[in-house]
């Protein structure tokens, strides 16, 4: 409920009012409506007030408030991830939870819009994921030839994480031991930028050239780091799909704001209090390593460096002055000793960090546990911080798959169709039917279980009621293909009745089902 508004008279509303009334009540009327109206609104908006005179921001555009700041961001990002165990552990938790090992394909191509039977989809599905697997294992998928595929997809990740964002070219090299030309270039986000370091503009901010509604036409690369060990660098443009249509740059970024040409680090909102943190760690360790060594001072009248120590401050062996049991040492007139008590550990460090790390866990949307790795609480608990980082896991895997992986696939299963490899009549020609065929899923690190019985049980409910599939709970269970799975178990029931072995239960079901089908 709004309060009336509260008047206070001073000196002059006082005299007026006492020589004449009805203009003393006019005037506190008047009064009283100004302040209704400035009272109205919202309150984190009224820089008049002490609390918010410091929020004195200015809505700017997302270039003029990210991109003055991204090379600082990006360095001191890059800083933390190298020194700071705690933004360590939490990049790579991510990492290990969206990519793990590497995003695996299964297609899932449109057979009813294709006119494919369930048959004839099934065998192209499984010839496509086979030559992208050939593909992806080799080395010859990077220009560099120094990652296969899946690794590159943990460098892109980290890269797009700490940096904000990068770059990927798709540029076909003829190389002598490979299928395919297909390889892919990461570019790290700091090579892209405005030629010559010139001035963001209405055409160019950020690298990237854009056309009046904003759509990226052209990104400016420098042939060397702006940061390593060249003296004069050299700019190349590069258009964003070539004559054909085809995609020659992939933008890898999380894009919050309309407009936003480059990404901004996860870490951007809390570099303060994490770098702040990381210095007080560092603090508090080099104060219990002082409390444990004993340190002693010896204090004198005339300032002068006690006897045994030079100026350097390395001892005189000659000269050295040693605590042992029982010993008696002398000192000179005027000098006494006194003994440094840092009083560490510090009993509050504990708790004090912890609260901190609650609030960094929650901009990362990383749980306290999981950021930790501190499952200490009931087992209702623990459950509920890991599906909560798991919706974080699930939506940037998605986001990656999109941006990153299906784009890289797509474009091998357009050369494999030029080279004949595939069978895809209009693939070329029809962009409906090329998305069709290029249709799929990416499986990566399962989310883990905290009670398999009961998980599993589940999951097997879910399936029976119709509310999920085999190839879902396989892929979100253990991360597996449940087509792959169901091949190995019919071979694996067969090497069982060969050796005379006991037959499992699940195998005497599916010997049942073939006797039936018989």
């Amino acid at each position: 409920m709004n309060k009336k508004p509260t008047v206070h008279m001073n000196i002059l509303d006082r005299a007026i009012m006492a020589i004449s009334p009805e203009q003393g009540i006019k005037r506190v009327q008047s009064k009283m409506k100004y302040q209704a109206l400035a009272s109205g609104g919202y309150i984190g908006a009224d820089s008049s007030r002490r609390a918010m005179r410091s929020a004195n921001t200015v809505a700017g555009s997302s270039d003029t408030d990210d991109l003055p700041s991204l090379k600082n961001l990006r360095a001191i990002s890059r800083d933390l991830y190298r020194n700071a165990p705690i933004v360590r552990g939490a990049i790579d938790t991510m990492r290990f939870n969206i990519v793990g090992a590497g995003l695996t394909v299964q297609s899932q191509i449109d057979h009813e819009f294709l006119g494919l039977s369930l048959e004839a989809a099934h065998v192209w599905e499984n010839k496509a994921e086979r030559i992208f697997k050939f593909w992806a294992e080799s080395d010859n998928a990077d220009v560099e030839r120094s990652s296969n595929f899946y690794e590159l997809q943990t460098i892109a990740l980290i890269g797009m994480l700490t940096s904000g964002d990068i770059f990927a070219a798709l540029p076909y090299i003829s190389r002598k031991n490979s299928s395919f030309s297909l390889a892919v270039q990461l570019i790290e986000a700091d090579r892209c930028c405005n030629p010559n370091g010139n001035m963001d503009s209405a055409e160019i901010a950020g690298g990237i050239e854009f056309d009046a509604l904003g759509t990226p036409e052209f990104y400016h690369f420098t042939k060397s780091h702006p940061g390593g060990n060249v003296y004069k660098n050299e700019w190349t443009k590069v258009p964003v799909f070539g004559k054909s249509g085809r995609r020659n740059i992939i933008h890898l970024f999380e894009k919050s704001r309309p407009g936003q040409k480059r990404g901004l680090s996860i870490l951007a909102p809390i570099i303060e209090p994490l770098k702040q943190l990381t210095d007080y760690t560092h603090a508090e360790l080099t104060a219990a390593v002082v409390s444990g060594l004993f340190t002693v001072f010896i204090k004198t009248e005339s300032g002068e460096i006690p006897m045994g120590v030079e100026e350097s401050g390395i001892t005189n062996d000659t000269d050295e002055i040693n605590l042992e049991a029982g010993a008696v040492i002398g000192l000179r007139e005027g000098e006494s000793v006194e003994t440094a008590n840092p009083n560490r550990p510090n009993t509050a460090f504990d708790p004090f960090t912890q609260a901190i790390l609650k609030q960094i866990g929650a901009a990362l949307n990383l749980p306290f546990e999981v950021l930790m790795k501190h499952f200490s609480s009931s087992y209702s608990a623990s459950r509920a911080a890991l599906l909560e980082a798991w919706k974080m896991f699930r939506t940037r895997r998605t986001v990656f798959a999109q941006k990153f992986t299906q784009p890289v696939y797509e474009a091998l299963l357009t050369e494999a169709v030029l080279l004949g490899y595939l069978d895809a009549p209009g693939f070329i020609e029809d962009p409906m039917i090329r998305r069709a065929y290029c249709g799929a899923s990416w499986n990566g690190p399962a989310q883990g279980q905290l009670n398999p019985v009961q998980e599993t049980k589940a999951a097997t409910m879910r399936v029976e009621e119709g509310f999920s599939t085999r190839t879902k709970e396989a892929a979100e269970m253990n991360g597996t293909d449940f087509d792959q799975n169901a091949k190995r178990a019919e071979t694996e029931t067969a090497q069982l009745h060969a050796s005379g072995l006991v037959i499992l239960k699940n195998a005497l079901v599916i010997d049942q089902a073939k006797e039936g089908k018989q």
